[in-house]
């Protein structure tokens, strides 16, 4: 039957409004449209969700499908007026950290701690290696004090129907998956990114003082792996990942030469 807005009691509680869509191409470009058309209807920590979204997008233009009633799709409107564009930077790594910390969540309540969460650089969260979402961060235009962050979450979905071998979905780990759950898991994730994001603003975008810089070093497995980083102008860099710089940047190792990554697309070398 799909999802409804009573599904989500806890969820309710956390954000400013929620609205539910039984079936879309995309709730970030829908969020992005009403919003960008009426912007005191979508105030900071609005969420628009869905359990069928036919034409998700993720970063550098890629799009993805998920059959129906496999995945959640939620974008939220955050507002970063507060925040100096160089700070803004922070805001996918905080959706990374806040959805690893509500898989981690999920996941430990039923199952015990037989699994490794972690956010693989810059915002994906990987559950013992595999990938159980991505996220993506856009500025409604004409409002550059607003960014809409959209996550997708495999939720449902079979191990028959995993896009890739290095995907894994809630199911696949041997959850049950109820909209209770569903709801549990939108309103931690909600919290996280309220907390988290109020920290960031609270220090005036200063990552280090807020705390958001250690809470989302410690939670990136990225650090401390060998990786190869497909970089935007086709070149690549090998080498180990150190450590996260001061404005989210990934600061990559090779040698004794050190490289501050700002974007590219990260592959942990096994």
């Amino acid at each position: 039957m799909g999802l409804h807005i009573l599904d989500f009691p806890a969820a309710a509680t956390v954000a400013t409004r929620v609205e539910v869509v039984s079936r879309t191409g995309s709730t970030n470009a829908d969020l992005v449209r009403d919003h960008t058309l009426d912007p005191g209807a979508w105030p900071n920590l609005s969420v628009l969700v869905t359990d069928d979204q036919t034409d998700g997008r993720g970063r550098r233009g890629r799009t993805w499908e998920a059959p129906a009633g496999s995945a959640l799709a939620i974008s939220v409107v955050l507002d970063v007026s507060g925040l100096r564009p160089v700070d803004r930077g922070w805001i996918p790594l905080i959706a990374g950290a806040a959805l690893t910390r509500a898989v981690a969540g999920q996941l430990s309540a039923p199952l015990g701690d037989t699994h490794t969460v972690r956010m693989k650089w810059p915002n994906d969260v990987l559950v013992d290696g595999r990938k159980v979402c991505g996220i993506l961060a856009e500025v409604a235009p004409g409002a550059q004090a607003s960014i809409v962050v959209g996550a997708g979450v495999n939720t449902a979905m079979t191990a028959e129907q995993l896009p890739t071998p290095t995907a894994t979905s809630l199911a696949v780990l041997g959850m049950t998956v109820t909209p209770s759950v569903l709801d549990t898991l939108l309103a931690d994730y909600l919290a996280a990114l309220g907390e988290l994001v109020g920290a960031l603003l609270m220090e005036d975008g200063d990552a280090s003082r807020s705390g958001v810089h250690d809470e989302v070093e410690a939670l990136c497995g990225t650090i401390g792996s060998s990786v190869r980083v497909h970089l935007p102008d086709g070149t690549e860099l090998v080498g180990e990942a150190v450590r996260i710089g001061p404005h989210g940047e990934l600061v990559v190792r090779n040698g004794v030469d050190e490289t501050s990554v700002v974007a590219g697309d990260v592959v942990h070398v096994r």
